[in-house]
């Protein structure tokens, strides 16, 4: 199984990040770390390093965070990802989150900086992996502009069913499965009706655990992985195997 999106470099997990990654280790075959800021990229970064071929990187921008950026701090990001795109995944997680924001003019600074994020995909041809919260189709919408992204990710899918079919309709556009699933009666609807061969399977961590006293890490996505083989009816093993061989052809690892 594979953890393709988390974030371990989070302090959350200061203080047991090394048995953290030894409990990943005993049920996963990697970690794929998401970069949230450009300080959060460069300690991606280092873990991938620290861990080496089990904790892979990505790096991004997260939207609630980039809307109130300046343009240098904007560049500084653009910088980041063009100067390690050997070390990196994917470009991510970029996107909009219309959850969080209600403001018309953050919402359209979300959009602009997200489109930034989209050309250095676009142009290096690098996987993106995608933050859409209540603005999944106007996402989709925005990428029929471009033709050079290899692949595209929507992590933590929880749109509708419909804007999902439609995003599959395209080549190499996937959707990851969150621990979400495992208490959501909206995802395991949604993820119902997903087919295996479009899925990913995520925690999200520190985020999404099972209840609100707990922090999620890597390890659970193994409950979402569970989850989804009841689903769909089909044994855990057929799930493992169909998911992480989406994850490696996705990430390339």
């Amino acid at each position: 199984m594979i953890d393709t999106h988390c974030h371990i470099d989070f302090e959350e997990f200061d203080s047991d990040r090394d048995e953290l990654i030894k409990r990943a280790k005993d049920k996963l075959n990697a970690v794929i770390n998401s970069g949230y800021s450009v300080e959060s990229n460069q300690k991606a970064l280092e873990l991938s390093q620290e861990y080496k071929d089990f904790v892979y990187p990505t790096f991004g921008f997260h939207p609630v965070s980039s809307q109130n950026s300046t343009e240098e701090e904007i560049k500084a990001a653009h910088e980041q990802v063009i100067s390690h795109l050997d070390d990196i995944l994917a470009v991510g997680e970029v996107g909009m989150d219309f959850y969080y924001c209600t403001d018309k003019a953050l919402r359209k600074r979300q959009q602009e900086i997200f489109t930034g994020f989209i050309e250095i995909a676009n142009e290096y041809h690098v996987p993106l992996l995608i933050h859409g919260r209540d603005c999944e189709r106007k996402i989709f919408n925005l990428l029929n502009d471009y033709d050079g992204i290899p692949k595209v990710i929507f992590h933590c899918y929880g749109g509708s069913l419909k804007v999902a079919r439609r995003i599959l309709d395209l080549d190499d556009y996937y959707l990851s499965c969150s621990t979400m699933v495992c208490y959501s009666k909206h995802h395991q609807e949604l993820f119902k009706e997903i087919p295996l061969e479009r899925i990913l399977t995520e925690t999200d961590s520190p985020y999404l655990a099972m209840t609100k006293e707990e922090r999620n890490e890597p390890a659970n996505v193994v409950h979402a992985v569970e989850k989804l083989a009841e689903l769909h009816e089909i044994d855990v093993a057929d799930v493992d195997k169909q998911t992480e061989k989406n994850a490696r052809y996705v990430f390339g690892i």
